[in-house]
């Protein structure tokens, strides 16, 4: 006689092995667990032990259908409290995890006491789980956990080279140097030919397009993803249809089989309290003292600032970052990782340490989406990661924004422009600019309207996510189809 267990739909998730990744694609998890799924969540070697030395043995602990399990990514050995390079990951993932994520799931389909996998949801470039899918006659959904409008970039990878447009040519001053060291204008070439984004410029597109190598690992790699997403059953987007309706119209013409069922970290508030809900993914160690301390402080007064788990910057930038911040007069809230100086340990200037010790909190690490929605902050510092704008949407935040790499940039386009949530701050950053920004912000006309416009998008995403909403509804759609698929798939396994 079949166990409760074994009746239950199995989906397998495989997110990419970075916290901007992990992330989302956990929040799917824990919804499609409560409507009843069986979910095995497959983390690296690396990341595994990772998120035990975070947040303990229980982050990884096995609850009632709900399991972990993990897979090689092959990278080589690197500082295990560091995050490793996404450029590596895409190379060795591909090469070293297709063959033990094809074993992984022959031995799950094995065990008695479980039901056999019936859908794989991989990371949008983990889609070398497409192919294991199709292996093993498996349902396989695409979860793009980064933005809809850098999703209809990197598929525009194909088109840039017909165009002649990429590579760059050897002249032209590449990746994060300063606007005013391009003596060209080539990163200033408009883009008007892409399906249902305007005014895009070259500068505005995912940073790998900043290469003179016709071979570039990287922008080969993302362009190979994107376009294989476009194999798959469908894919799953962490947006919600108001925010982004012109480029989601583009995709579905090209690719009609979507769901977007975001923001999730919103979608997920109306999860019952339990084991699996309460888990949090973080691989770093999150602070308890953010909220504590921001309850001290005034509504909209204080700057929070966090480039994410994998931006990195020169000594000089942070140094910069560090006296806008305290020339500006405002309280602020600071996540400085271990690893944020490239090739060395971050180390605060000593009299900037001395002089906004009264009206800081320096943390290495915290629960953004929380921090975000606290009344005291009043501006969000930002890389632009898409959970990033997601969760200062769902705060109501305005942004300055300082992309660092991938999409960001394209982020950063729309938030300044389309979205009228953020300005930019240049990339090789001034003292400056960082106090001016943030006074005008948090002063100024300007930052009212910001305010007001970060506050509209919080409404909207707000009312996605409830019954009737965009995303609750196409949530329940992809949840329908997923039971369909794995119903069709029992029964074709006898």
């Amino acid at each position: 006689m079949e166990s409760l267990a074994t009746k239950k739909p199995h989906a397998i998730f495989i997110p990419f092995p970075a916290q901007g990744h992990v992330n989302p694609m956990m929040q799917l998890a824990k919804l499609l667990h409560s409507r009843g799924f069986y979910i095995t969540f497959v983390n690296t070697e690396f990341n595994h032990s990772r998120l035990v030395q975070s947040r303990g043995s229980n982050s990884v602990k096995d609850s009632p259908f709900f399991k972990f399990q993990t897979i090689p990514d092959g990278v080589p050995p690197s500082n295990p409290n560091a995050t490793q390079s996404v450029t590596s990951l895409l190379y060795y993932t591909q090469k070293h995890s297709l063959a033990p994520l094809h074993d992984l799931i022959r031995k799950l389909n094995s065990l008695e006491d479980s039901p056999p996998v019936s859908v794989v949801i991989s990371d949008g470039i983990m889609s070398f789980a497409i192919e294991v899918a199709e292996e093993l006659g498996i349902p396989e959904f695409q979860f793009w956990t980064a933005s809809s409008c850098g999703f209809m970039a990197y598929l525009q990878f194909v088109e840039l080279p017909k165009r002649g447009i990429f590579p760059l040519k050897a002249n032209t001053v590449i990746r994060f140097t300063d606007e005013n060291d391009i003596t060209n204008g080539y990163l200033n070439t408009l883009l008007d030919w892409i399906p249902g984004m305007k005014n895009m410029r070259m500068k505005d597109m995912p940073s790998f397009v900043r290469s003179t190598n016709p071979n570039d690992i990287a922008f080969n790699r993302w362009l190979e993803e994107a376009q294989n997403n476009l194999k798959s059953h469908a894919i799953v987007f962490n947006a919600f249809s108001e925010f982004e309706h012109e480029v989601l119209e583009a995709v579905t013409s090209i690719f009609p089989r979507i769901y977007t069922v975001g923001p999730l970290s919103l979608l997920c508030k109306s999860l019952p309290e339990n084991e699996v809900n309460s888990r949090r993914s973080s691989l770093w160690k999150e602070s308890n003292e953010c909220t504590d301390w921001l309850d001290k402080q005034g509504p909209n007064s204080v700057v929070y600032v966090n480039f994410g788990s994998i931006a990195v910057m020169s000594d000089k930038h942070l140094e910069e970052f560090a006296w806008g911040l305290a020339n500006s007069g405002y309280p602020f809230l600071w996540i400085v990782r271990s690893d944020l100086v490239m090739g060395e340990s971050t180390m605060l200037p000593e009299p900037f340490v001395q002089e906004t010790k009264d009206r800081c909190l320096i943390a290495s690490w915290c629960p953004q989406d929380q921090v975000l929605s606290h009344p005291s902050i009043g501006v969000f510092l930002t890389h632009i990661g898409w959970n990033s704008t997601l969760e200062g949407v769902c705060g109501g935040v305005p942004m300055i924004c300082w992309p660092f790499f991938a999409e960001q940039q394209v982020n950063c386009r729309y938030a300044c422009t389309t979205w009228g949530i953020g300005v930019e701050i240049e990339h090789d950053v001034k003292r400056e600019q960082v106090q001016d920004l943030v006074s005008k912000i948090l002063e100024g006309e300007e930052g009212k309207k910001l305010r007001n416009k970060a506050m509209d998008w919080k409404k909207k995403a707000e009312a996605a996510v409830i019954e009737g909403g965009s995303s609750y509804n196409n949530f329940n759609l992809l949840v329908e189809e997923l039971l369909q698929m794995s119903l069709n798939h029992r029964k074709q396994c006898g």
